[in-house]
């Protein structure tokens, strides 16, 4: 499972609300952090988050079973690893 946590503040918690409109994307509170997870990529589009450059580019609290393949002024992207065990 892909997953990518977010603290759970204000600034943040766009980027899980857009996340999660991706019917296969689950997300949770674990903890301070919330949990976005799914089998596949993570696709997060700045534009709809609203997040500014300093909000945007300091988001990513960890990411498990995957790496950020693109994080860039448009969008972030997550992919799986395949190194699930």
């Amino acid at each position: 499972m892909t997953t990518l946590f977010v603290l759970d503040v204000d600034d943040f918690r766009p980027l899980a609300e857009v996340a999660g409109k991706d019917p296969g994307v689950t997300v949770r509170r674990r903890g301070p952090y919330l949990e976005v997870a799914t089998p596949g990529s993570i696709h997060i589009e700045r534009n709809a988050t609203g997040c500014r450059n300093a909000v945007w580019y300091s988001a990513v609290a960890a990411v498990r079973d995957g790496r950020v393949s693109r994080w860039d002024k448009s969008e972030l992207v997550v992919q799986p690893t395949g190194a699930e065990g």
